[in-house]
């Protein structure tokens, strides 16, 4: 019986590829482990790809997840066993999701498992969280100067000569 919030059948190839993508990312890089902590990585943008189990039970525990992805436009994938995934993330138990923050030596297998997802348009990028500080040193580079620049002005001028 399929489950409720499984929205497309991952072969079993990109299965394969995607836990060797999240076992990679363990090791060289950085991964989230567990429902809670996947949430997390999606909702701050840090999420590169999003792995669910198809076999958890009760279903309500990683249902938001897919939808969450689609919002924030995070690519996801599905593997059959949550044992197969915990085994992967370095877990000794089971885990319903992982999220591959940052990829490190999984970085050819990640794109290979986004190529191959059904609506893969979503092309492997740095996540729009890792933008969004640069854009703001910039404002502020611009704005300091120009604060210097009043207060001499506003010095000079206090100056009676």
């Amino acid at each position: 019986m399929a489950k409720a919030y499984v929205k497309f059948q991952t072969p079993g190839d990109v299965q394969q590829k995607a836990l060797e993508a999240v076992e990679l990312a363990k090791n060289s890089g950085s991964i989230r482990k567990g429902t809670n902590e996947a949430t997390k990585a999606i909702e701050r943008r840090e999420a590169r790809l999003v792995v669910i189990a198809e076999d958890v039970d009760p279903e309500e525990i990683v249902m938001h997840l897919p939808v969450l992805c689609e919002e924030k436009k995070i690519p996801f994938a599905y593997v059959s066993q949550k044992l197969a995934l915990g085994k992967a993330a370095g877990l000794g138990v089971p885990t319903s999701a992982v999220a591959i923050c940052a990829p490190g030596a999984a970085e050819p297998a990640l794109k290979e498992v986004l190529s191959r997802l059904p609506g893969s348009e979503a092309k492997p990028s740095a996540p729009a969280a890792a933008a969004k500080p640069a854009e703001k040193k910039e404002e502020k580079k611009e704005k300091a100067p120009k604060k210097k620049q009043e207060k001499a002005g506003k010095v000079e001028e206090a100056k009676p000569e």
